[in-house]
This record gives C-alpha cells, structure tokens and sequence, in this order.
C-alpha cells in the first residue's frame, strides 16, 4: 500500500507524464519571481551565474522574463577546468537575451587557497605519476546494479592512456571537499554582486538534482529564490525551447564541467541519464510499481527495484545538504 497522500500511480508510464504546458509554466515562475524579489526579499532584481547549460540559461531566461532585461545581472565564473564551450555558450545566452554580464575567471583564487593542490596530493596517492598535464575525473558505480555506491578515479596521461582504480573514502573526500572549493567561490562571487546591487541570488537546480542532493551546500545549493527546483529536468529543456533559447544551449549535454576530463552527470551521480531518471523520479513520487518503471524504461524489474532503493539512499545521505543551521534552543521571536 502506498503512504498517504502519494498520487494515484498511472495506468500508462511513460515520457508523457512529464509533458507541462510551458506557457503557463513561464507565466506562474514569472509572477511567482516578482512576488517574492518584491515581498519576500525585498531586492531590486536578480544575480544569475550562468554556466552555459541548460538549468542556469532557463534560469536566466525566467529572470528577464520576470524582472526585464535591465535588472539582471550575469556571472560567467570559469576556472582552470571548465571547458571552453560552457563559457562561449555562457556568453551566448547572456548576448542572446541582452543581459548585462562579466567574466571572472577564478582559477588565481582557486591555486590560492589550495583547490588544485589538495585534489592533486589525493590522486596522486592512487597514481604517484599523476602531474600538471593529466586529467581527471570521478565516476560513480554500484548502485544501479543493487550494490553499495562507490566511485572510481580516472585519469588520462599527457599522451592520452587511460588508467582507472577504486577510491578509498579519505582519497574520495579530499578530492571532493577540494572541488567544492569551485562552487563555494563562485557563490562568494555572485553574493558580492548582489550585495553592491541589491539584488538577490537565483539558484539554478531542477528537481532532480534538488531532491537527489546534487550540489555543494553553501556553494551552488545557496541562492535567495531556486525558480526550477520544482521541475524536472526534461521539463526545463521543454522551457528552453519555449522560451527559444539558442540552439547549443537547447541540445547541451548536461555535464558537470568541474573536472578536467569530460563528464556527464550521470556518470559522477546518477544512476541513469537523466531522461530515465526523471521518469524514475517522478514514478517513485507517485507510487508507481518497480514493473511499471522496468516497462517504461525497457529495463528489468530487479534494476528499477535498485534504482528506486539508490533515489531513497541518496535523499538519506544528502538530507544533511538541505538542513538549515541546527539551534540547540528554539527563537521564537525570529521564526520564519
């Protein structure tokens, strides 16, 4: 029996059941923005890092659409590892809706405060040849076949061969923690502009990444208003279109861009691309069986079972990333 209160499950899973009407989408966001920026707020309008993908260019989209052209400010905030294309397609976003906007390569404050040192000292206690011309990512393995999560590290040699090996819990965090670095600096960077502006910070995850945990708490999990979090991620590419983005930003392949090797979201994070793991989410939000799920993505039951079991285990380890300051005593004179 399914908890109450869980919607009634479909008769017919599929693609369908994430179709919206983005119009009205776009007219309730826009009026919602302007709500909030005005009562809630209290700023003058609204601060967008814009990374070149598809969620912080519908963010920005929706922010222009809400407030005008004149009262939002862009941040492209590129770095060492960040792939030419983001920043080219950053700036094509930011030209494309007319938006004031800057780059602020923060690589020199990321080498200043030991970002690429402290990642490089952990992978080098797996590769003790890995130098300044490697590359490297992380990919994660496990829970879609039932087993517990773990992750791999890759790197590449300057003439290109490719070695692989398990990481070990304190190599995983010190490479972790160091390229959190990344996202807490550019929120360092985005709260100044918004601070000289008086405008407020939007945060740029969709459903999928917000409910699973995907993002660095107190860097690109901070943000005044989050306008997509409600909205899986299919949903905001079908926004992008609407809203007639260019075309290198409507077909962009989510990416993490954090690592100097290329690499997809789901091949750090989530246990499907993200099309399937929209349509699992959404079937686990509304009690639909694992050989509902199975049917609609062609896989078989005992893998959707694994991959409803990996959504529950990640909203267990991240409900930390979504706790607000714990008080010891409660202030019932500043409650919220």
């Amino acid at each position: 029996m399914n908890p109450p209160g869980t919607p009634t499950p479909p008769a017919i899973l599929d693609a369908r059941v994430l179709e919206i009407d983005a119009a009205a989408v776009v007219t309730q966001v826009r009026s919602r923005l302007r709500e909030i920026l005005a009562q809630d707020l209290s700023r003058r309008g609204l601060v967008v890092a814009i990374s070149g993908g598809i969620d912080s260019s519908v963010c920005a989209a929706l922010a222009v659409q809400a407030v005008g052209v004149q009262r939002v400010y862009g941040l492209l905030l590129p770095e060492r590892d960040s792939a030419g294309a983001s920043t080219a397609r950053g700036r094509e976003l930011a030209e494309h809706l007319g938006i004031r906007h800057e780059v602020f390569d923060i690589a020199p404050t990321l080498e200043a405060i030991g970002c690429y040192r402290w990642r490089d000292e952990a992978i080098r206690r797996i590769f003790p040849g890995y130098g300044p011309d490697w590359k490297s990512k992380i990919v994660i393995s496990g829970g879609a076949e039932g087993r517990l999560n773990h992750f791999q590290l890759v790197v590449q040699a300057p003439g290109g061969e490719m070695q692989q090996a398990r990481l070990g819990a304190p190599e995983y965090l010190q490479i972790v923690a160091a390229t959190s670095f990344k996202q807490r600096i550019r929120k360092t960077v985005e709260y100044f502009h918004a601070d000289r502006l008086n405008y407020a910070v939007v945060g740029t995850p969709n459903r999928l990444e917000y409910d699973q945990g995907f993002f660095v708490k107190n860097g690109d999990g901070s943000a005044d208003v989050k306008p997509i979090a409600h909205l899986y991620k299919s949903q905001v590419y079908a926004l992008a279109h609407h809203l007639r983005l260019p075309a290198d930003i409507c077909n962009a392949v989510p990416t993490t861009d954090t690592y100097s090797l290329a690499q997809g979201q789901d091949e750090f994070y989530f246990a499907l691309p993200y099309q399937q793991m929209d349509l699992a989410l959404w079937a686990h939000n509304h009690g639909c069986s694992p050989a509902q799920l199975a049917a609609a993505l062609g896989i078989g039951e005992e893998q959707a079972a694994y991959v409803y079991r990996d959504i529950e285990a990640k909203r267990r380890t991240t409900r930390y990333l979504h706790l607000k300051p714990v008080l010891l005593e409660p202030l019932p004179e500043l409650a919220v």
